[in-house]
């Protein structure tokens, strides 16, 4: 039992030893000094008091032992208890600054659940998580990165994690298994060729751990779409093929990138969504669902049909069921 007891107390932090020492030392010196001076210390609890008060150097001066016998536990307190205390305070402010140090590092392990996990980081990911912080105040972020130092920036809600998201124990450390989403962004370090496949062997990995996890990964080469999808991507974002879309508008009309980009700006966060076509609307045409949302100051654009998309169908096509509202709020 005496082994069992020890051993159990030896695989305790070392923050918990010393405070259960501690308050051992507390409780043992404050019983033995209500039994030697019983008219000073009426109470057990008044030998706490000043058990507490000793070690803890402030000495109020309420309690002070009279005999020769509590002057000498007085003095043990002191020696022994007093430098425990100490090492108790020492203890706690070395956890708070390696705590801060290695959360700064990228070296904490995030307990949370319900967070994005971001692969990657760059410009567009700070753009990123400045809008979504602003706009979702309640969002947690996992930011995983091996070619950073530090966390990039200060947000409570934004958590690093320095290592390679194909390592199974840096996605463990980033709590994969509790993770709702992860966005997958392509290695600006790398060519697109190997940039791809570095995000899709991401990709797998994650959703070997996490088969659940919502996977929304950045392609640049279009060959490497399809791979993408059957690797498990819930979305696939084609970023050479929207900026070549915005190019060739651009050229074609010339000042429409400026337009595109103020309409965007003023869409900001969540005006501009898909959602489940409501009971109501099933069986309805697309003329008639954009009047009844009309009505709520909603624009209804198009119907998303499984993989395919309808923008401004025809006023005569009809919504079905399971069908996504593509629109776009006041």
């Amino acid at each position: 039992m005496r082994f069992y007891l020890m051993s159990a107390y030896l695989r305790l932090p070392l923050f918990s030893r010393i405070l259960l020492t501690g308050g051992s030392f507390v409780l043992l010196f404050g019983f033995l000094i209500h039994l030697i001076e019983p008219k000073t210390y009426r109470t057990i609890f008044d030998g706490i008091w000043w058990a507490i008060v000793t070690t803890s150097t402030i000495g109020y001066g309420d309690f002070v032992p009279e005999t020769t016998a509590g002057k000498l536990i007085a003095i043990l307190l002191i020696l022994l208890g007093t430098g425990f205390i100490s090492a108790y305070f020492a203890a706690l402010s070395a956890a708070a600054v390696s705590k801060e140090n290695a959360l700064m590092n990228g070296k904490l392990a995030y307990t949370k659940e319900g967070h994005t996990i971001i692969i990657g980081w760059n410009e567009r990911v700070r753009k990123l998580l400045s809008q979504l912080t602003e706009f979702r105040p309640f969002m947690s972020f996992v930011i995983i990165d091996e070619t950073l130092d530090k966390l990039p920036i200060s947000n409570k809600n934004v958590h690093f994690i320095k290592g390679n998201p194909t390592y199974e124990h840096i996605l463990h450390k980033a709590n994969i298994a509790k993770a709702k989403t992860v966005l997958i962004t392509a290695d600006q370090h790398k060519n697109e060729m190997e940039a791809d496949m570095a995000a899709i062997l991401t990709l797998l990995t994650m959703k070997g751990l996490n088969p659940h996890i919502y996977a929304i990964i950045e392609i640049l080469t279009a060959h490497q779409v399809n791979n993408a999808k059957r690797a498990g991507a819930d979305e696939v974002i084609q970023t050479n093929s929207l900026s070549s879309f915005m190019m060739m508008n651009s050229m074609l009309s010339p000042g429409i990138s400026q337009i595109v980009e103020h309409l965007l700006d003023q869409l900001k966060v969540e005006k501009l969504q898909p959602v489940d076509a409501p009971n109501d609307m099933i069986g309805k045409t697309f003329k008639q669902g954009h009047e009844m949302l009309w009505e709520q100051q909603i624009l209804l654009l198009g119907i998303i049909r499984g993989e395919e998309s309808y923008l401004n169908p025809s006023p005569h096509f009809v919504i079905e069921k399971n069908d996504q509202l593509f629109i776009l709020k006041h």
